[in-house]
């Protein structure tokens, strides 16, 4: 059956007359949009048409609650929009055109502009019509300093303000830390901070393991430091093959001159660069710097593969899994994420494709204009460029099958879950909240957030405990304030209609039902701040909280459930409280068990972290006259020694008994402040 065109990248629909197919298997969520909202949107479309430009630029379609829907650029605005007002669209363009209210227009000088425009609003505003990245985590990259202090080398992320230069980008911070280990061995290059560079006196133990030629102490010159900086950056600029052979001609003349204690050193330089190239699996000899791209689908869902190639090395890859209409090409969705991908990033002078890209010649030409050099995108046929798409490939299928299989057993977990609590339909989005003090000190509130797709670090938050009024170590007035501040703002920023029936009335024994229909579809809806599900680190004091709060702010339809631990704090021995239901066990040996208390203690160790990082503040701020014991002279003794409260933090009690001034007593009780040993272990956090 023949059907209108669908609209690229992303939606948009061609300005062309060609027609293609969608799968049949769409058609059912297609249908229910009802003629009377496409209607209404052609209607606003009709009247935001005539003011359209034409002229290349980015247009921005937007609900009636100012929402804005979908981005999408066009050479000629006018004609693109024109477009929409056609009879017989499918699928998300309906649905979309549905909830048209208005549209808002930029112009710009060429269609390359407004591509890259395209990008960065969609990055900015996370349109829910369009294709999205998702985790666009920034990379690490490996830095040598270039300063008057001898050269350190660092993982680095984030804007490039320090003088030096820069390495990467690489794949995780996990590799970053290994190659620069591994690099020490090999160049012996500082890592320290330029606080403990100047405050050494004598050599610290990198040094004593060869891992370190110590210029703060002076025990190497600086211009042979200078020389051994020199071997490092040549080495990660790509000419590693020339560094390792001046080595081993050094190796042999000391070999000859039989001093084996400096050819030994060289020996084990040499063995510590073939270990870096070697941890890098598959290595290019023709393809000296490049990033490969890699798309397959499966079931619906997308896995994009990213390979990085620099200086003829493999510095890491990353799997995406970006948020895509089911029904689009992989070239569509390849070519709207790599416009995304590269809107805050350096680009390489060769980018590999494994599918051809919708207007991939503009792609281009606005890669090569944002990074100021000729970039080429091109989809390899043969050779070993063909090979490390191959594999890119290769490792994406895989890592889309893991996916799956995680994504298919966190449902079912979520659907057990669904059924053991009772509760109106399966949760995407769980709220969990814990406290963490001090005998009342540094009291903190924190959030921790889990759905379909695992626990989603970046909506996590702190709450700093403000009121002044509550007596130290009040759990059930902090966790008020925490739920106040946090639903407040919620009611605020995204109202919605209570339910007729609030969620108390329908809790119980009896399972809910859940629609495996409604279950398919939720990847059509925007993600909604209101958790489906808040789970509290607690007894039924604590419940009984949450639910007054909940109550003074009108809130009848979030669920509430309170998990406190077994006897002796045993876990699998968790009693469970929930409102109209009495208090009760989940089996031994039941799943559902297992991933609630992964969920709390998650919770107990983002609220430990959290308090922990707000202590080390004060201390910082306040002194470390806080500890019992010291005052300000073995203060100036302790930051003499060490050099930074961080030296001093990681400090061992018998480094510490070592400070003059410190006794072995005094030393037990930093240690026990900065590890929470003993007395000092934070309260509120079970």
């Amino acid at each position: 059956m023949n059907r209108p065109k669908d609209i690229e990248p992303g939606i948009e629909p061609d300005e062309k007359d060609e027609e293609a197919s969608l799968p049949e298997e769409q058609t059912e969520a297609f249908d229910l949009v009802s003629p009377e909202g496409v209607a209404a949107g052609h209607a606003a479309l009709a009247r935001y048409v005539k003011l359209a430009p034409s002229a290349p630029g980015v247009y921005r379609m937007i609900d009636a609650a100012g929402e804005v829907l979908y981005v999408g650029k066009a050479k000629n605005i006018r004609k693109r929009v024109t477009n929409y007002l056609r009879p017989g669209h499918d699928g998300r363009i309906s649905r979309m055109i549905a909830s048209i209210a208005s549209v808002e227009f930029v112009s710009t000088h060429t269609e390359t502009e407004a591509l890259l425009l395209e990008a960065n609003l969609i990055k900015r505003l996370r349109p829910r019509f369009n294709v999205l990245m998702r985790d666009d985590k920034s990379f690490p990259y490996i830095l040598i300093t270039k300063e008057e202090r001898p050269a350190q080398i660092v993982k680095h992320r984030g804007a490039r303000s320090t003088p030096g230069a820069y390495f990467g980008p690489f794949a995780s911070a996990g590799s970053v830390g290994r190659t620069i280990t591994t690099l020490q061995r090999a160049f012996l290059l500082r890592s320290c901070s330029d606080a403990v560079f100047d405050s050494r006196t004598r050599p610290c133990l990198l040094h004593q393991i060869k891992r370190c030629s110590a210029p703060c102490t002076d025990e190497i010159s600086r211009d042979d430091y200078g020389a051994l900086v020199g071997e490092a950056t040549a080495f990660l600029s790509g000419r590693s093959q020339a560094v390792k052979e001046h080595l081993a001609t050094d190796m042999q003349a000391a070999a000859e001159a039989m001093d084996y204690e400096r050819a030994a050193i060289y020996r084990d330089r040499l063995a510590a660069l073939s270990a870096v190239q070697a941890q890098q699996g598959i290595n290019p000899r023709a393809t000296n710097e490049a990033d490969v791209f890699a798309i397959h689908q499966q079931g619906g869902f997308t896995c994009i593969e990213v390979f990085f190639f620099r200086t003829g090395q493999n510095w890491g890859n990353r799997a995406y899994f970006p948020r895509a209409d089911r029904a689009l090409e992989p070239g569509a969705v390849l070519s709207a994420f790599i416009a995304q991908f590269y809107d805050d990033k350096p680009c390489p002078r060769l980018v590999l494709v494994s599918h051809a890209l919708e207007d991939q010649a503009l792609l281009a030409e606005a890669l090569s204009v944002k990074s100021e050099v000729k970039v080429e995108v091109s989809v390899p046929q043969r050779g070993e460029k063909k090979e490390l798409v191959d594999h890119a490939l290769a490792n994406g299928r895989e890592a889309l099958a893991r996916k799956l299989a995680e994504s298919s057993s966190q449902l079912r977990l979520l659907q057990a879950m669904a059924q053991a609590f009772a509760l109106p339909d399966i949760p995407k989005r769980i709220e969990v909240y814990d406290n963490s003090h001090i005998q009342g000190t540094n009291a903190l509130g924190a959030m921790i957030v889990a759905g379909r797709e695992g626990f989603r670090k970046d909506q996590y938050r702190k709450f700093n405990i403000r009121s002044t009024t509550l007596t130290p170590g009040d759990d059930y007035g902090m966790m008020r304030e925490v739920l106040t501040r946090r639903f407040k703002r919620l009611i605020d920023e995204a109202p919605r209609a209570a339910p007729a029936v609030p969620v108390e009335d329908i809790a119980g024994d009896v399972a809910p039902v859940i629609h495996p229909q409604a279950v398919e579809d939720d990847d059509a809806a925007p993600d909604s701040p209101w958790p489906d599900l808040v789970m509290i680190d607690g007894g039924l004091g604590q419940l009984t909280a949450a639910r007054e709060t909940f109550a003074e702010l009108g809130i009848v339809d979030v669920p509430l459930i309170a998990i406190a631990k077994g006897v002796d704090r045993d876990a699998g021995r968790e009693s469970f409280f929930q409102p109209g239901r009495q208090a009760f066990r989940l089996p031994p040996r039941d799943p559902v068990l297992y991933f609630v208390q992964r969920l709390r203690d998650e919770a107990h160790r983002f609220a430990i972290g959290s308090h922990r990082q707000k202590r080390a503040k004060g201390l910082r701020e306040g002194g470390l006259q806080e500890i019992p014991g010291i005052g300000p002279t073995r203060k100036r003794a302790l930051l003499h020694h060490f050099g930074t409260l961080k030296a001093i933090e990681r400090a061992s009690a018998a480094d510490l008994a070592n400070v003059p001034g410190i006794n072995a007593e005094t030393a037990r009780k930093i240690y026990d402040f900065f590890h929470d040993g003993g007395a000092n272990r934070p309260a509120g956090t079970g």
